[in-house]
């Protein structure tokens, strides 16, 4: 299980109602259920992922984020986790919303595009930067929303998301020591991992 998956698991309380967006192979929902006792279950846009998962026995659908969320009744979850996938998804303000209709918590990861790293790369090559983690050329990525911290700070403030944890993290989802200071962890985290709730 990828190191970031594993403080998203942190956040999780025992015995929880956990819905996992964009779950891959089900990594996480595995993790949750024999670790936490959580009832965890996935959607999974892949179908060659959602088999997978599936064939491992665990409760995961093929679903879209931007789509199927609006068919799951209000407070279904205590948690709903998207993790590296917002800025994958067509309407990511949408889809927080959906998140917090049908889960009392959301947590979100991604990659933190004002990274200085990929600021370096964009400013000295003059074309679109990547990393281990986004090795694709950009007529290949997935991803159509890219955002830094600092822009996921001011979504949650625009439609009055209270961030009860956030945390600034490396490609290898340890916990850079930027904490206190939204701008520099916008500078130097790779990554954004926010705990959500309803103001």
């Amino acid at each position: 299980m990828r190191l970031d998956l594993r403080l998203i698991a942190e956040m999780i309380a025992p015995d929880a109602r956990v819905l996992d967006i964009g779950c891959g192979d089900g990594a996480l929902i595995d993790h949750l259920i024999r670790a936490k006792g959580a009832d965890a279950r996935g959607i999974e846009i892949d179908m060659a992922e959602a088999t997978e998962a599936v064939a491992a026995g665990l409760p995961v659908i093929h679903g879209d984020a931007d789509a199927d969320l609006a068919f799951y009744p209000d407070g279904a979850f205590d948690y709903v986790v998207l993790s590296r996938t917002l800025q994958a998804v067509e309407r990511p303000r949408e889809v927080l919303r959906q998140m917090l209709r049908i889960g009392r918590y959301a947590i979100v990861s991604f990659p933190n595009f004002g990274h200085w790293h990929l600021r370096w790369r964009l400013l000295t090559t003059g074309r679109m930067p990547d990393n281990e983690t986004w090795d694709r050329p950009w007529y290949e990525t997935p991803n159509i929303h890219p955002c830094t911290i600092r822009d996921f700070f001011a979504l949650c403030a625009k439609d009055g998301y209270v961030v009860e944890r956030w945390l600034a993290v490396d490609d290898k989802g340890l916990s850079t020591p930027w904490k206190r200071s939204p701008w520099l962890a916008n500078l130097f985290g790779e990554q954004g991992l926010f705990l959500l709730r309803r103001g």
